[in-house]
Order: structure tokens, then sequence, then C-alpha cells
């Protein structure tokens, strides 16, 4: 049999010492805790015989060659897309990359960080759904993609998710809508992203236009929530009390397009439609969109969360990078 096949983890380590997984992930990685935990967790350590990952202990000194990319999924075209560009600009300085699904699970993401800290990852680029900041050591280079971890280190690089919000509204307009409404599906954790919420509410104002907005978090069930906003609005008349919609992400977008759809509204007809992200069809630049969308610029987005988490001198990035969107059109909008 397979020695290893019954080896302890890192959660028989935990349960041992009566402590939180983190607990234990950050004593392994040199993050400070308390010395009652540390006293716990070593002893669970030595007890169950725990083996950390020798590769890692023995070769401080060395470079892996090769960086983390953890994201939620790869079945979102734009999680897919992203991690397509990220792979291509690693391989071109040199690197390969490890990918990471976590499926905004917690755990999963922090024994990700804990595998990237003991098998010498270079760095660590990140997508999640969780406030990892606290499971990060210093002797990590992590770049956040959207996210805003709680620790005061972590550089984060994003879209300009606020402009995007702007222009996402002022093009409803210019297109000739007089009311646009808004739908958001938010992460409970606070993301650069939430700024495209922001940024709606901001052109309403801005342009003298009365704000309607659906605002949820994840993990709600869509179509049922959505089609309930959108009887909410019906009039008598069975119009609809606004003619536009801007939708958090094109996923969404789409999804919200067939709900309107089957309640027998014509689109763009009746209803113009913009989502955010510009994924396009079969993941190919040279196909359509599924919706006139805020497109972000992935392969640059991609290029700069390489440049930085490759970096030699982590203490000049900047805090936050934001990169321009744009508008294109995907046929669910009269322009």
């Amino acid at each position: 049999m397979n020695r290893n096949q019954n080896a302890p983890t890192m959660k028989d380590v935990a349960r041992e010492a009566g402590v939180a997984l983190g607990t234990v992930s950050k004593v392994i990685n040199g993050i400070p805790v308390g010395e009652e935990y540390k006293l716990r967790v070593d002893a669970a350590i030595e007890k169950l015989h725990y083996e950390l990952n020798t590769y890692a202990r023995g070769l401080k000194v060395q470079r892996s060659n090769t960086v983390t990319l953890i994201i939620p999924d790869a079945m979102n075209p734009f999680y897919a897309a992203l991690a397509h560009y990220i792979e291509k600009c690693l391989y071109e300085r040199g690197h390969f990359m490890v990918l990471c699904c976590s499926d905004g699970i917690l755990e999963k993401e922090i024994r990700y960080m804990n595998m990237a800290s003991q098998n010498q990852s270079d760095g660590v680029i990140a997508l999640t759904y969780n406030d990892i900041g606290a499971y990060v050591p210093r002797s990590l280079p992590l770049i956040s993609f959207d996210r805003i971890y709680s620790n005061d280190f972590t550089p984060r690089v994003a879209s300009d998710n606020f402009a995007g919000g702007v222009l996402a509204v002022e093009k409803l307009l210019e297109f000739g809508c007089k009311r646009p409404a808004f739908i958001t599906f938010n992460s409970p954790y606070p993301g650069e992203a939430d700024n495209r919420q922001a940024g709606y509410f901001h052109a309403c104002q801005l342009h003298g236009t009365k704000p309607l907005a659906l605002i949820r978090e994840s993990g709600e069930p869509f179509e049922k929530t959505v089609t309930s906003f959108f009887l909410e609005n019906r009039k008598e008349n069975g119009t609809l009390a606004f003619d536009g919609l801007f939708v958090n992400t094109d996923l969404n977008a789409y999804m919200a397009g067939n709900i309107l759809k089957k309640m027998g509204y014509r689109i763009p007809e009746d209803i113009q439609l913009i989502g955010f992200d510009g994924v396009h069809k079969f993941g190919m630049e040279d196909q359509e969109l599924f919706v006139s969308s805020i497109c972000q610029p992935i392969p640059e987005l991609a290029r700069t969360c390489v440049d930085m988490v490759l970096s030699r001198d982590k203490r000049l990035l900047p805090s936050l990078t934001l990169l321009p969107v744009r508008y294109q059109y995907g046929k669910t909008t009269k322009g």
C-alpha cells in the first residue's frame, strides 16, 4: 500500500490542535498567531508526523519558475479568457502557470495559497470570492484581481469599473433610452466590480435620470429574482417601467435577456441591453459578443498581472492599477 495514502493532512492537524484550518495555514507559513495556538499546532504536527513539502522547505533560495493562478472556475468564459492570456504571458517570460479553481470556497482558496507557498511558487495571481488576505505571508508575492483584501500589502489590478458603469448608462441614453435600469448580483466581499453599481447611480444623477435597480447578493436564485423584478415594474399596458437595462456581467445580461424574451419583449426593439466583461462566442475575439457590452481589456489585464507578480521590487508597485474599458456593439442595442 502507498505510504502516503493515509498521510495526515492539514485538516487533520487542525482537528488535532482544536483550531481553525486558517490558523494551521498561518503557522506553517510563518504568519504570527497567538503563542498558545502556535504551540498547539506545532504539537499536533509532531504527534501526527505531518510532513511539509520537502521541496519547498529544502530549496528556499531557489525559484520554481511557476506562478499560481486562483480563479473561481474555468467554466465562466471571462475567467477562462483571463487564464488563457495569463498563461500566454507567463510562458513568454519563461514561467509556467499552475491553475487552481476554487469554486469560491474559502477552504480551497486557503489550501491553494498554502500549496503555492510550500512549493515555492514565484507568486500568486488571485481572483477569489473571499478575503484571503489574513492567510497570505508577506514572503509570497500576491496580486489580487479585483478583490479588496483586509491586509495592507496586496496590490490590485482591475478595469475601471466606475467609468464602465457611467459609459453603459450614457450609451443607453445615446441610443434613445429614457430610463435605463440596472441589475447586479454582488459578492458579499468588496471588490472593484462593485463600482459598476456606483457608476450607474452617478450617471443617472448626472443626466437627471431616475434610477431603477435590482441589487442582490450572488447565490440568490437568478431567474426567480429577476423575473419578479420585471413583473413588479410592468405597467398595466404591458410595457416595462424601463426601456434600457445595464447588467453587471455579460453572463447575467444574457440570462436576463432570455427572461425578457420569454415574457414577450423584443431586444433591442423594446428593451436595449448592455452587459459588462466583453465575452466573445467560442472564446474567440473574431467572433461576435453574446450581448452589447462594456468590454474589459482582458489581454492587457493579464499582462499587467504577470508584470506585477514577477516584478523584482514589489515595494514599487501601486496599490491599485485600473485599466480603461470600452463599449462594443453586440446586437442587443440600437447602436
